[in-house]
């Protein structure tokens, strides 16, 4: 009996012995297992770091009616309330004139684009190429020609089309855009550089100015012009009032487009008014020419343009030279500038600009950009002046010689130098006796080419509404682990765990049989 006990005993306490020591190790790897599965799980959470997805790119060709102008935009890919902050990084001239011009052979486009495109290729990175967007824009000049004739615009619309396709970017089309398009635009693009929109704080992030004031705009161009502000009362409702949505807010934009009232056309105009007004068909006197200038010009040069068909002569022969003699008068330049705005038609309303236009009163600064700056600069102005500096400089500069001029001008190109005087005499009629602007308040007036390396441009407004079309992108995560890893060693400490935990409970269960084997046979032992 005694030696069976022992036995018994002996065989029981082996069994505790042998069944410990896995039991401490499982324990020690379930503990392990639980501290690291949480170690890692907060290492993944905490040292994430949250990367901006990088940058989108835009092109658009600013297809003016006296010349296309490239301009490349990029903006983080998140953007800011649904707005990218976009931002000028590159900008072409294409040689040539205004794809207008391109109407008898449109195929011809494609050269003159290429030395541009092929500059913008290596401004983005190859691997964007697919991703950027190209957008052309025409304005007045293809407005003109689609009015005259629409079969000649869409052909070379077309050939755009045909171009652009043929290029690695992903091209999102050719379109003509409305006068009051491009003066919202305009508006856009000049309050987005004064910072009038967004604005960075202390802490470096974009926000609204508070109580901010937005600024007018005024545009100058080829074959028309226009003006865009918003009015004292922006709820009150007018014909020209379009409403735009820019970073979570919503303004009410004034804006009017004068069709044959750009730079170019103007001058037209006077041409042919001047030929009207001449005894001679072949030889008239130009007072906004400078002294002893002269020149000869087609018929078809300044009356072939639907602007200028209501002056067009009987004798209307499209190839015959007229020769224009300067004189240099700025008193009678200014008087048959003045005959291009029908005053006559507003009958005396306060609320009425020219040519029967309603508007309301101008308010607060503008910016005047595009023809107007470059016209002030010849003058050697800028930025802010009085009106009676200005009509002393004009009054000074119509009054210049030819060969005057030419020392003058630290630029000097003929076609433009020959009208900066009509230019000047034509600004002036069109911000005082059109738009209303006088003595007190022609100096809120800021004549302005760029703000910073960006151009002061209807494209980068245009770019600007266009991003609250592309949608952004999620904001990219690194994390301290790969995904793949993490998981693997999540799935791996976890299985870890639960095998220990269940050899535990398994040598749990054996003990506790153990026991009471034993104590049965201990109940049943012999005396």
């Amino acid at each position: 009996l005694s030696s069976f006990t022992f036995c018994k005993c002996f065989s029981f306490s082996y069994f505790r012995m042998l069944t410990r020591t896995p039991s401490v190790v499982a324990q020690v790897f379930l503990l392990l297992s639980i501290v690291l599965v949480i170690t890692i799980a907060v290492i993944q959470i905490n040292r994430q770091q949250i990367l901006s997805p990088g940058l989108k790119y835009g092109i658009v060709f600013d297809a003016g009616s006296s010349r296309t102008t490239v301009y490349v935009y990029e903006w983080p890919a998140e953007k800011e309330n649904d707005t990218g902050v976009v931002s000028q990084t590159f900008k072409c001239n294409v040689k040539g004139p205004g794809i207008s011009s391109y109407e008898s052979n449109p195929g011809a486009l494609a050269k003159p684009f290429d030395d541009c495109l092929n500059k913008v290729k290596e401004k983005i990175p190859v691997y964007l190429h697919k991703n950027t967007s190209v957008y052309l824009g025409a304005t007045a000049g293809m407005r003109l020609l689609r009015l005259q004739n629409e079969t000649a615009a869409n052909e070379v619309l077309a050939s755009v089309q045909n171009y652009f396709r043929a290029q690695p970017f992903e091209f999102r089309g050719a379109q003509i855009i409305t006068g009051p398009e491009e003066g919202l635009y305009g508006w856009i693009t000049a309050n987005y550089l004064m910072g009038n929109f967004l604005e960075r704080n202390l802490w470096r992030t974009w926000v609204h100015p508070y109580k901010k004031e937005t600024m007018g705009a005024l545009d100058l161009g080829g074959a028309s012009t226009q003006i865009s502000f918003i009015p004292e009362d922006s709820q009150e409702k007018f014909n020209s009032t379009l409403q735009v949505k820019l970073y979570g807010y919503n303004y009410n934009v004034y804006t009017h487009s004068f069709q044959c009232y750009g730079r170019d056309e103007a001058e037209k105009r006077l041409l042919a008014l001047l030929l009207q007004k001449s005894n001679s068909s072949s030889n008239v006197y130009n007072p906004c020419y400078p002294q002893n200038y002269s020149t000869a010009l087609t018929m078809k040069y300044f009356s072939g343009s639907l602007c200028t068909q209501s002056l067009r002569p009987a004798n209307y022969y499209p190839n015959r030279l007229v020769n224009f003699h300067g004189t240099g008068d700025p008193g009678l330049c200014q008087a048959m500038v003045s005959l291009l705005f029908n005053l006559t038609a507003c009958r005396g309303r306060e609320d009425c600009l020219f040519n029967g236009i309603h508007q309301p009163k101008v308010k607060g600064n503008f910016v005047a950009f595009s023809g107007f700056y470059y016209t002030i600069n010849a003058l050697n102005l800028s930025g802010h002046f009085s009106l009676a500096d200005f009509n002393s400089s004009m009054w000074f500069f119509c009054s210049r010689s030819w060969a005057q001029l030419q020392l003058m001008l630290p630029k000097f190109e003929e076609l433009y130098a020959r009208s900066y005087c009509f230019s000047a005499n034509f600004i002036y009629y069109l911000l005082v006796h059109g738009y209303s602007f006088d003595a007190e308040t022609w100096p809120q007036i800021r004549f302005q080419k760029e703000v910073g390396n960006s151009s002061i441009a209807w494209s980068l407004g245009y770019m600007l509404s266009l991003t609250n079309m592309i949608p952004a992108e999620g904001k990219l995560i690194q994390l301290p682990l790969k995904p793949s890893l993490f998981v693997g060693l999540l799935i791996f400490l976890t299985a870890t765990a639960l095998l220990c935990l269940l050899f535990l409970v398994y040598l749990c269960i054996v003990s506790r049989n153990q026991k009471n084997i034993s104590h049965v046979e201990h109940v049943f032992i012999p005396e």
